[in-house]
């Protein structure tokens, strides 16, 4: 009776053993979900930072051009050259 209980002993504790790993494999699999895709997110974010940078680089060499100074002096401050003559549309 005794090698039995030793066999059923030695299988519930395998089983025990079993049932532990698979639990720590399913929360290990679901941390490492979690990290993917906050690696995606913030490889996302490094991009579009990237993309913006560039965009700020090209308006910093194109800011002392004559062509953006003229640009922003007749849309945002409502510039004109002397002796020019602006017509206003006010049939829409």
């Amino acid at each position: 009776m005794k090698l039995n209980y030793k066999k059923l002993l030695k299988k519930v504790i395998i089983v025990i053993c079993i049932f532990y790993f698979g639990i720590t494999v399913y929360n290990q699999q679901k941390i490492l979900n979690k990290y993917k895709s906050d690696i995606i997110a913030t490889q996302k974010e490094i991009d579009e930072g990237t993309e913006y940078k560039e965009s700020l680089v090209a308006l910093k060499e194109n800011a002392s051009s004559l062509e953006y100074i003229e640009k922003i002096a007749r849309e945002k401050l409502n510039m004109y050259k002397p002796n020019e003559k602006v017509y206003i549309d006010i049939g829409n």
